[in-house]
């Protein structure tokens, strides 16, 4: 452990180095070393290399930028305390989100962010940050994102939206466009599984029915529950979700858009209810009952019966 100690000294005092070459083969040396020996990042942390690493985020230089990016999201996996208590950590972060000198930059950054929300308190820390959120926003809605970058950014957004306070930072920074898009348009199903989870998680706020009804998105919703389209079970169980999330926060506004759709809604909540996993079972229930005393309310104050909801 003290060679390992020693070695990691060694090599953040290097990244103080006048000469730019000395800098970049210690960056390149923390990054294989915080890979690959799990025990080395906390010491590589304790030797002060954080600070360093977070100013050479803002190289123009690939080689640099990804080295660095690299290292921090090694080293957040195992010391995500020292990362947020460093001064300044997020905004350079923010930086590569916004002005990456390359597509692994980007991905390193975006997965930090990740990382970093795995810790509940760090939420709302991350979540004030809007200009993090815009960036991740930003990725998903251009067009030539890597995949692994638009993975990375939708779950970092799942890890954002998890605050219930951040969900309408998200939405009013225009999240709801681009995650519908990615939807319609992306046919990979790990993408557009990521993109309905966090569909699902956004829906749970007041400001999400207006959102969601600019771009027909109960429409959509309902549409992957069909059959025919070929979404994945997991898929399905996020957009039954986001319908529980969004009927909860809407009320009867929201259960009506739904109901025009049709009795066949019901019949592919029901599918959800029956065959879904546990979780998926129980979202499915509680949307089917909430779907029902709305529509049931509904009847009531407009004085029609009961039958309308066998009128469709």
């Amino acid at each position: 452990m003290e060679v390992k100690r020693r070695t990691a000294r060694s090599l953040v005092s290097k990244l103080s180095s006048v000469s730019e070459q000395t800098r970049t083969e210690a960056l390149c040396e923390l990054r294989l070393m915080t890979k690959h020996d799990a025990e080395s990042r906390s010491l590589i942390a304790e030797a002060g290399a954080i600070p360093y690493l977070a100013e050479t985020l803002y190289s123009p230089s690939p080689i640099p930028q990804e080295n660095a990016s690299a290292t921090l999201l090694n080293l957040s996996i195992s010391t995500r305390g020292p990362l947020m208590a460093t001064r300044g950590l997020l905004d350079a972060i923010s930086h590569v989100l916004h002005h990456p000198s390359s597509p692994d930059a980007l991905q390193s950054a975006a997965a930090t962010i990740f990382s970093l929300l795995t810790v509940e308190d760090y939420r709302p820390m991350i979540g004030a940050k809007r200009d993090i959120i815009y960036a991740l926003i930003n990725i998903l809605r251009t067009s030539n994102s890597p995949p692994r970058s638009i993975k990375d950014a939708l779950k970092a957004l799942f890890g954002i939206s998890l605050y219930p306070l951040n969900r309408s930072t998200i939405i009013e920074l225009g999240a709801v466009p681009a995650l519908f898009t990615l939807v319609v348009k992306d046919g990979r199903i790990g993408i557009v599984e990521d993109t309905t989870a966090v569909i699902a998680q956004i829906a749970g706020c007041e400001e999400s029915g207006d959102a969601f009804r600019r771009v027909a998105g109960v429409g959509v919703l309902v549409d992957l529950l069909d059959p025919s389209t070929g979404a994945s079970a997991r898929t399905k169980e996020n957009a039954v979700s986001a319908l529980l999330n969004l009927v909860q926060c809407g009320g009867e506004l929201v259960a009506g858009d739904v109901r025009d759709l049709g009795l066949a809604v019901f019949d592919a909540i029901a599918d959800v209810a029956e065959n879904g996993s546990t979780k998926g079972k129980s979202k499915a229930a509680a949307l089917l009952k909430v779907l029902d005393e709305e529509i049931d309310r509904w009847s009531r104050e407009t004085r029609f019966g009961s039958h309308i909801i066998r009128s469709f």
